[in-house]
């Protein structure tokens, strides 16, 4: 299986944005996460479609958007004009979860899907088939820097048999509270992405920290 590494520009610098997306750019991570929230769906809100056009005008690497909002259907479509190459919405978001499939497929992007902690893999079974990738988060949505959750290790490993008995190279992806400490557990639960934030950011050299977790 892959290993690619996502880190999250929800922890990156702000104010150096720039410079921080053309850091992960150079580095070993294959793609860039963008959290996008509403304030309504979590209790945040983050980036929209000018930042995420601006992280795409710095960077060449695939454009990883979670969206953390409520109907995400009415504005998937645009997250790919915007130039997202994967567009992630989470299934107790959405009130029509094939529409907003549709309209990811059409605007010509990659489609994820995924739950919270409190919600279990096997709600995904029959969607399985029309989607890319599933993100199992390992925190609550909504901020960084929370303590990874145990029991999304056997989440990820019950969604690699239910993909491997569908016969689906389904890819998993895994967020929240993730570092060189638990990226190899992780990996061998059955992950292919792994998304970090603050363990690469806030790392003495984030580019290390980066081929620490591939290496793990």
């Amino acid at each position: 299986m892959p290993r690619i590494v996502a880190p999250s520009m929800l922890s990156a610098d702000f104010g150096h944005l720039d410079r921080d997306t053309r850091m992960v750019d150079r580095s070993a991570a294959e793609w860039i996460h963008i959290d996008v929230m509403d304030g309504l769906f979590v209790p945040n809100i983050s980036f929209g479609f000018p930042v995420l056009k601006a992280i795409r005008r710095a960077s060449a690497k695939c454009l990883d958007v979670h969206l953390m909002i409520v109907d995400p259907e009415r504005y998937a479509g645009r997250f790919v004009e915007a130039g997202a190459d994967i567009v992630t919405f989470h299934y107790e978001a959405a009130r029509d979860i094939p529409a907003c499939i549709g309209s990811i497929r059409r605007a010509g992007a990659r489609v994820g899907i995924s739950v919270k902690p409190a919600t279990p893999v096997e709600v995904l079974c029959d969607l399985l088939p029309s989607v890319d990738m599933v993100l199992v988060m390992s925190v609550e949505p909504g901020f960084g820097g929370q303590a990874f959750i145990p029991e999304a290790l056997q989440k990820v490993a019950d969604l690699r048999a239910m993909a491997r008995q569908l016969g689906l190279e389904t890819l998993i992806e895994v967020d929240g509270g993730i570092s060189a400490r638990n990226a190899g557990a992780i990996f061998a639960a059955g992950a292919d992405v792994l998304v970090a934030g603050s363990s690469i950011f806030g790392a003495a050299d984030p580019e290390a920290e980066i081929v620490r977790m591939l290496n793990a």
